[in-house]
């Protein structure tokens, strides 16, 4: 029995598929952000032996927004307390120490834009749709998340407006990894998760926190950054395994140490 009540955790093969189910959008409260972070901080307990996470959602949408109805009570004072719980949620996403894919189908507004881009890449099916309706229901928020994925003019386009934006617009900006049929989706997230989790267990964290702390920086000290963390690797087994196997031409054999 699942310790979580709005999501599913399965792993198979080192791949982790994260479920969230909150009929019938997938709306996200504060327990829900709770979830997400608990989930996410500590990925190796809930779903031990991955080296990948899907972030999908059940039925027909990924996740419909914010749950409205808390905006109702919400006020400057007790504002910070909410929004703190909601930056940690998407903050655990993006610094899992795995890497994760968001599989996104029917709708990913605001607070599902936002989970979608905390991802480190996006799959979408076909006629999926992205918005930032915050201007429409008095909030600010998700346009920096928005900036992972595409331009500027198109954010602001999308902010100002509050209008849904379709998936394959988005796409031609390079911000989602591929647009592929509904039925396909999932398939499509597995293969990608694949195509990580066969690298060095090691390789594959130092790649994730490496991407996240060059992100934002100038390219001389991101090389160098880099560069620091190949001297790191160089004292794990694996790192020498994957040489040889290289040299050997065969399948590495990684412990993970």
């Amino acid at each position: 029995m699942s310790e979580f009540q709005f999501l599913d955790v399965r792993t198979t093969d080192h791949v982790a598929t994260v479920t969230m189910d909150n009929s019938p959008v997938n709306a996200v409260g504060l327990p829900m952000y709770d979830e997400i972070k608990a989930l996410f901080t500590g990925i190796e307990q809930h779903a031990p032996g991955a080296r990948a996470v899907i972030l999908t959602g059940a039925g027909k949408h990924f996740c419909g927004g914010n749950d409205l109805d808390e905006f109702l009570t919400m006020t400057p004072e007790n504002t910070g307390g909410r929004m703190l719980r909601v930056r940690e949620a998407f903050w655990s996403i993006y610094d899992c120490p795995a890497p994760v894919i968001a599989a996104v189908h029917g709708v990913a507004v605001g607070t599902g834009l936002a989970l979608a881009a905390s991802c480190d890449m996006v799959v979408a099916a076909e006629g999926a749709r992205f918005g930032l309706p915050e201007i429409q229901v008095g909030a600010m928020g998700g346009a920096k998340h928005a900036s992972r994925l595409v331009p500027q003019a198109l954010v602001r386009r999308m902010h100002f407006t509050g209008d849904m934006v379709p998936v394959e617009e988005l796409a031609r900006y390079g911000g989602i990894d591929s647009v592929v049929p509904a039925e396909r989706l999932l398939t499509a997230a597995e293969e990608l998760a694949r195509r990580i989790v066969r690298h060095s267990p090691v390789a594959i964290r130092t790649a994730k926190r490496s991407l996240n702390r060059i992100e934002y920086m100038e390219l001389k000290e991101g090389y160098t950054y880099e560069q620091s963390l190949t001297g790191e690797l160089s004292a794990h087994d694996d790192a020498k395994e994957a040489v040889r196997a290289f040299f050997e031409r065969r399948e590495p054999r990684y412990t993970g140490k």
